[in-house]
């Protein structure tokens, strides 16, 4: 049911081959390179020598250990930090980043939160509204517009700040852990919401995770890092048709692949 890419040597030519034949990609990381540290002091390598294409609506998930650098790669590419060497492009607008915290402004109602980022981007107060109402109803929260954040539970809250990254008009959707914090029947359901409202737009997903069965319910590939410094060290196509469930035997026998791959990596980091 999958396609496992078994080394990085193997991934980095597909990429490579990916790229000569012209195929253009939504997100490109070219031997990306990330270090804390100054001159004379402890330099931290967070990531090393991350090459990764991410197709125009392809969704992507990044998985690893605690540590490994998948929150520092997708700051990179949400344009927060800088590589210390090698390049990322992401043609057209700037992402949209979702973080674990929805990060509403509890004192804005759920739609002058969303009304907010048509603003930045120079939307017409007369065109605001009626976006509004449309991405409110997209994830499915028509009528929820007056509401207070206050009034929303864990799993409206998630989908307020997904509707207001949708409303930054962007072709790529960066998603940090947005649903780690949510319980396993409010995740489960904004799981299908995401699938859905993927499949409705078109926009690239890249979305990063603790959870192997998140990852295998939700992406077309799941990219797996090492631990620190992250590298590319496998990733899997997963061929399991949409719609999935968490619950599936497929899903499952692949999180099982998947999961022994990764504590192989945290045994290895253990042993340094």
């Amino acid at each position: 049911m999958s396609t496992a890419l078994t080394t990085e040597t193997t991934q980095k030519a597909a990429a490579s081959a990916g790229r000569a034949d012209g195929t253009a990609a939504a997100v490109r990381l070219d031997h990306v390179h990330k270090a804390f540290g100054r001159p004379g002091r402890a330099v931290q390598h967070v990531l090393e020598d991350i090459t990764l294409d991410v197709r125009p609506g392809e969704f992507v998930c990044l998985l690893g250990a605690s540590g490994c650098g998948k929150s520092t790669l997708l700051n990179l590419v949400a344009g927060l930090d800088k590589p210390s060497t090698g390049t990322i492009e992401v043609p057209g607008k700037r992402p949209a980043l979702m973080f674990q915290e929805h990060a509403l402004f509890p004192w804005l109602t759920a739609g002058k939160n969303i009304e907010l980022a048509l603003r930045l981007r120079g939307v017409p107060r007369a065109d605001r509204r009626p976006r509004t109402e449309r991405l409110l109803e997209l994830v499915r929260l028509g009528g929820a517009y007056g509401k207070r954040v206050h009034e929303l539970s864990g799993g409206m809250r998630q989908r307020v700040a997904l509707a207001r990254a949708l409303a930054q008009d962007s072709s790529v959707l960066l998603m940090d852990e947005p649903f780690a914090a949510l319980d396993a029947i409010t995740r489960d359901v904004l799981h299908d919401e995401l699938t859905r409202i993927w499949s409705e737009t078109g926009v690239s997903i890249l979305f990063v995770t603790h959870n192997v069965r998140e990852a295998v319910r939700l992406a077309q590939r799941v990219i797996l890092l090492s631990s620190r410094p992250g590298r590319v060290v496998r990733e899997w196509t997963v061929d399991i048709p949409q719609p999935r469930r968490i619950e599936d035997a497929a899903v499952a026998d692949l999180s099982v692949e998947i999961t022994e791959e990764l504590r192989g990596e945290i045994r290895r980091h253990g042993k340094h």
